[in-house]
């Protein structure tokens, strides 16, 4: 799979994020990078310690790595949780989550399907 196809099966969006970073190979670089990230591992550890502060830490940074790389889908779900976590709300939260796991895990499996 190439970039654009990758961008278009994660629901991101290519086009701003080529505005941005001004070129593939730099996209691609940084969007491979996304699959060492461990703040996915903390968000669905520290929801399950019932830690709203880490929590809300975990989520946040998902969505702004998001938004810089164009992973529109999973910075939008990522915000939510973010959002529900920022007012204090941790079963929201956890309600939430579903749809980070659902995204991100779509996401890291269309990076990993990311030709060489």
């Amino acid at each position: 799979m190439n970039l654009i196809e990758c961008y278009s099966a994660l629901g991101g969006n290519y086009e701003d994020v080529l505005r941005r970073l001004t070129n593939e190979r730099l996209i691609k670089k940084f969007a491979v990078r996304f699959l060492d990230d461990k703040s996915y591992g903390l968000l669905e550890a520290s929801l399950n310690e019932n830690n709203v502060e880490e929590a809300f830490r975990a989520a946040h940074t998902i969505k702004g790595v998001c938004a810089n790389l164009g992973f529109d889908k999973l910075m939008h779900s990522s915000a939510d949780v973010t959002e529900a976590l920022r007012a204090g709300d941790l079963d929201r939260a956890k309600q939430l989550f579903p749809a980070v796991s659902e995204d991100y895990h779509l996401t890291v499996d269309s990076i990993k399907a990311l030709d060489d």
